[in-house]
């Protein structure tokens, strides 16, 4: 019987994000196994044990106001002072703030990995909890965005995918904020090579034109969500094409943040 349980619990993790329902046995497997970590493999209630959850997350690093940059010191605070680096002083990008949980680098990467590649959305939720608090640590209530959207992808990955990584984590993120979110306000009308196999010139000219807005953004404080910030060359274009249309302020959440070599 157990591992009649266990073959479920696997298929139904297989299946998830899809519109499928669950057959008895997979109801059965989902209260009756326990969770493993995703990082050390204990059993654990929550997506990453306590001990995992305690070190991983609580990394003193102070981040860059503009484009969440990793730079030398402490991690700010709401209270503290917000500092800019060098690129963003020199060209700022259409954003005007980011929000990063940590550094994209062995063992967090894993995780984001999981979520946007082995459909383990269960991390979309854990992430949006995180970033939360991080919004609840350094934005005033008067800072938060009106609206929240997920960075979208076209029509051809989101078959392949079966699901939007970024939607699976804007939609906790926006019920714990208290505001709203929006899948459908920002589409991609250019179906792009991935930019994780693009140098940062050739990322910045994948991206140029690829968003469009299907209703108005103006005066809008517009909160855009995803699960790793590379060169930021997405969410710099997903950023002018909001501020074209009259958006008032952008500001980025995002999972991880891949630091400078």
């Amino acid at each position: 019987m157990l591992s009649a349980i266990r073959r479920a619990s696997r298929t139904a993790r297989l299946r998830v994000g899809r519109s499928v329902r669950h057959t008895p046995w997979q109801r059965l497997a989902h209260f009756a196994l326990p969770n493993l970590c995703a990082l050390c493999g204990n059993l654990s209630r929550n997506v990453l044990c306590n001990g995992c959850d305690a070190i991983y997350w609580n990394e003193p690093r102070t981040r860059c106001a503009i484009c969440a940059m990793p730079l030398a010191g402490t991690r700010r605070r709401a209270s503290g002072p917000r500092y800019r680096c060098g690129a963003c002083m020199e060209a700022p990008p259409a954003f005007d703030a980011t929000l990063a949980l940590g550094d994209y680098r062995a063992p967090l990467d894993l995780l984001a990995r999981g979520l946007k590649f082995r459909a383990r959305l269960a991390m979309g939720a854990a992430f949006a909890r995180r970033l939360a608090q991080e919004a609840d640590d350094v934005l005033a209530p008067s800072e938060r965005p009106d609206v929240l959207v997920p960075v979208p992808l076209s029509r051809e990955r989101l078959i392949e995918r079966g699901y939007n990584q970024a939607w699976e984590m804007a939609r906790p993120l926006a019920q714990a904020l208290g505001i709203r979110a929006n899948v459908t306000l920002v589409r991609r009308v250019i179906h792009t090579a991935a930019q994780s196999r693009l140098d940062s010139d050739t990322r910045r000219r994948n991206v140029e034109r690829a968003f469009a807005l299907t209703r108005p953004v103006r005066d809008l404080h517009v909160g855009v969500v995803d699960d790793v910030m590379t060169s930021g060359a997405t969410l710099d274009a997903l950023a002018h094409t909001l501020k074209a249309a009259g958006a008032r302020r952008v500001t980025n959440f995002v999972a991880l943040r891949t630091p400078k070599d």
